[in-house]
């Protein structure tokens, strides 16, 4: 790398001569640049750094709002052990000044870096491999998952204890029971048991336990001791010493010629189980994700000029025509032409009543059909799915680092070499005022051994993994993984009206009456309508289907007023009152009365007149979500404050508001008055909306949740996205969030204190109160149970929300 480095960063928003000047002031105003050029054809930045760094230059091109587009390269690591590689990693990817962001994670063994266009993704898996941990970059799409660890590591660990059985039998056999002692050294002598203990032992650590030397002493030999180091230098003391003891005892003091074979051997045995038992664990962490990619089958039934023909399911393409049997799942996102009937949709919105489905519907990649045979049309393949972008919100947001994250990193990076400066300062004390170099030697080795970051690096980004996929099993997809933390400290829930606490499809309430039949009011009022673009509009035809509708001649609109039309020779003024008192109508005062009641109650009247008279009057309404109400009592039960943020008429929102239990209602806002009072929320605030008009208010609260639209606006414009339209998601999100960051302080809480607890203890800080010398193998029982007790924990956020 050289000292200088030239970029060329993509700027789309740049479209003027004046945009590029901005652009131009705002990288001059940043120190440690050299060049820079920006042409607002090509839409590029070029900047020269000499001494600024690539986030430093999309900080200052984001606050002048021009922010430019990175692309982001995902690697595959193996060898990742504990926290202290993964942290190595990140931090060897994030040196470099041309990357902006690298996140590193150990329970995936995957690594998500932004990076500069010149830097190649094979550049990058190379500086990780470099590293001693071999990287590949992974495809676009869905990733793959992991290799299965669990069968390789089980015949690791049946090998490593059925060697390890026979030494650990006669060693602890003859300290349990001094009789067997004596019996065996009758039988044997003592030093033939010790070279067969040796050699047992050698094959332990030659075979299963190769692993941890294979990687540990390369890392500790560059200067970057992670875990596997601990293991190799803890179990390879032991046996070195007992070697020596065994096959060269004048080098030891006599009171110092004992053997810890067993101690080695055991070692190895057990931190392979709780490996074995954490790589299992770590499957189950990620079988939701697993479950999603295995929704889209593998074959579906064209129709190849007319006829019904079994094809690949990556075979299709956007326009065929796809037959669905009764109880077959989708294979892609479509519309459908033919049939109709249910679908359960469960899978991936986490609504448990199937949807109904008639001709121009979409229907989506990985439902089930119902009992009705239909026909649907493919419009989208690959990663353009709505199961592939889950899929692929699910795994960014696994792969995300939360800002408690840094904690971590902090301690990690020093823990190992400090636990290995404790390990020697141990052994000195013991050599120099304990019984013999044997004692000193074991609380030595306990300090390696007992010494966990797996824990650690496995606290924050499990309870991740599993908590994004148990909240995709709900319908609940966080974008961005630090929305998971920023919920949980949610205090005030701002909603959107019109689309999120209502259903969004205004539809007639009532008609009332004078001189004229109901359908009759209805159908004259359609026919006029159906020449109208007016929202209201269509809740009228959809009343009026089934209805003859007759031409309307002579249709005029009166922007705020309504429109005049000319239906079977009559003049019609369909509109609010305004409208016929402007035409000189005299409204009839009992329809006046109903229409008025009705608006006080959220409702929006329309009136008819027919040739100058006042006949009928029509409530029109957007109704409430049937689930808004528990939606809304389960929030304020929690302790939240909710607030009501709508464009809408201020009577007809305190209407809902009042009907919901809104009791904080702000109405006739503007764009720009809602992301007023958004801001004004404060700390915890949370915006939710519909995820089509409310982008920039999504974006302005410190988190959006977008609503019941799965929509591109929705998902680039929200922290989450709740992919059915029931506002009862919200309570399941906020639930899940403080489950995630509760479960996040326990394995925090274990991961630490089990270091600061038990590392003074294998030292032997209680000795000299009567406590007992840790033992190397509890040690090593100890630290494997350690990691476990992490990933179990996390489990359990499968059953939560």
């Amino acid at each position: 790398m050289t000292p200088a480095t030239r970029l060329d960063l993509p700027i789309p928003d740049i479209s003027c001569g004046a945009c590029a000047a901005r652009v131009t002031r705002a990288l001059t105003a940043l120190p440690g640049l050299g060049e820079i050029s920006v042409n607002p054809v090509t839409k590029q930045a070029r900047v020269t750094l000499d001494g600024a760094t690539l986030p430093q230059v999309q900080a200052a091109l984001a606050d002048a709002g021009y922010p430019a587009t990175l692309p982001v390269t995902r690697l595959s690591i193996e060898g990742m052990s504990c926290a202290s590689c993964s942290g190595r990693v990140g931090r060897a990817l994030s040196a470099r000044p041309d990357v902006a962001e690298a996140q590193v994670n150990l329970a995936t063994h995957r690594a998500r870096v932004t990076h500069a266009p010149g830097l190649t993704p094979q550049a990058l898996a190379r500086i990780v491999t470099d590293l001693g941990y071999p990287a590949v970059v992974m495809q676009d799409g869905p990733a793959a998952p992991p290799p299965d660890e669990v069968p390789a590591l089980r015949r690791a660990v049946l090998t490593a204890a059925l060697l390890t059985l026979p030494v650990f039998a006669v060693e602890m056999g003859g300290h349990l029971v001094p009789a067997v002692h004596h019996w065996l050294h009758g039988l044997v002598p003592m030093q033939a048991l010790w070279l067969a203990q040796m050699v047992l032992v050698l094959a332990v650590l030659a075979g299963p336990g190769r692993r941890f030397f294979t990687t540990g002493i390369p890392a500790l030999l560059r200067g970057a001791p992670e875990m596997n180091s601990l293991v190799a230098l803890g179990a390879g003391t032991a046996f070195a010493f007992s070697s020596v003891v065994t096959l060269a005892p004048q080098l030891v003091p006599e009171a110092s010629r004992q053997v810890w074979f067993e101690a080695a051997a055991v070692i190895v045995t057990l931190i392979l189980t709780g490996r074995w038992l954490e790589a299992r664990a770590k499957g189950q962490a990620g079988a939701a994700i697993r479950a999603l990619v295995a929704l889209t089958p593998d074959e579906a039934t064209a129709l190849r000029d007319g006829r019904p023909v079994k094809v690949a399911v990556a075979d299709l393409r956007p326009g065929d025509l796809v037959r669905l049997a009764p109880g077959e799942r989708v294979a892609l996102d479509g519309i459908l032409t033919e049939g109709s009937g249910p679908i359960d949709e469960s899978m991936l919105t986490g609504e448990p009543v199937p949807a109904a489905k008639v001709p121009g519907d979409a229907v989506t990649g990985g439902t089930v059909n119902g009992l009705s045979a239909l026909t649907y049309r493919v419009t989208a393949t690959g990663s353009d799915t709505v199961l592939s972008r889950i899929v692929a919100l699910v795994e960014e947001a696994q792969a995300a680092r939360l800002p408690v994250q840094a904690l971590v990193d902090r301690v990690t990076r020093v823990f190992v070499p400090v636990v290995m400066a404790l390990a020697l300062l141990t052994f000195a004390l013991w050599l120099g005022f304990g019984p013999d170099l044997g004692h000193a030697v074991v609380a030595a080795v306990s300090v390696l051994i007992i010494a966990c970051p797996c824990a650690m690096g496995l606290a924050v980004p499990v309870s991740i993994m599993v908590g994004s996929g148990r909240g995709a099993q709900l319908g609940v997809l966080f974008r961005r993984g630090d929305a998971l933390q920023k919920l949980a400290s949610a205090r005030i829930v701002g909603f959107d009206k019109t689309g999120t606490l209502t259903q969004g499809r205004p539809r007639v309430t009532a008609i009332w009456t004078a001189g004229i039949a109901g359908d009759q009011a209805l159908r004259l009022t359609a026919a006029a309508e159906a020449r109208s673009e007016h929202p209201l509009a269509a809740a009228i035809l959809a009343e009026a289907q089934g209805l003859d509708l007759p031409p309307a001649d002579e249709v005029t609109a009166a922007p705020g007023l309504g429109l005049s039309a000319r239906v079977e020779g009559q003049a019609l003024r369909i509109g609010n009152r305004a409208a016929l008192e402007a035409a000189g109508i005299a409204p009839v005062p009992a329809l006046m009365a109903r229409a008025d009641q009705a608006a006080s109650e959220g409702a929006t009247p329309v009136h008819l007149a027919v040739d100058g008279t006042h006949v009928a009057s029509f409530a029109l309404a957007d109704p409430e979500r049937p689930e808004s109400v528990k939606a809304i009592a389960a929030l304020q039960a929690m302790g939240l404050q909710t607030v009501m943020l709508s464009g809408d008429l201020p009577a007809t929102a305190r209407a809902v508001g009042a009907r919901l239990g809104i009791g904080r209602v702000e109405a006739g806002l503007s764009p720009e008055d809602k992301l007023v009072a958004i801001r004004a929320m404060g700390p915890g605030s949370v915006f939710v909306g519909d995820g089509i008009n409310d982008a920039p208010a999504l974006a302005a609260a410190e988190t959006g949740i977008a609503i019941g639209t799965g929509t591109d606006i929705a998902i680039e414009s929200a922290d989450a996205v709740l992919m059915s339209g029931d506002p009862t998601g919200v309570v399941r999100a906020i639930r899940l969030s403080r489950a995630v960051m509760r479960n996040i302080r326990q394995n925090l809480f274990w991961a630490f204190a089990y270091n600061v607890a038990l590392i003074p203890v294998a030292m032997g800080v209680l000795v000299p109160f009567g406590g007992p010398q840790l033992s190397p193998m509890l040690g090593a029982g100890a630290m494997a149970l350690s990691s476990v007790f992490v990933v179990g924990n996390a489990l359990r956020l499968r059953r939560a929300a």
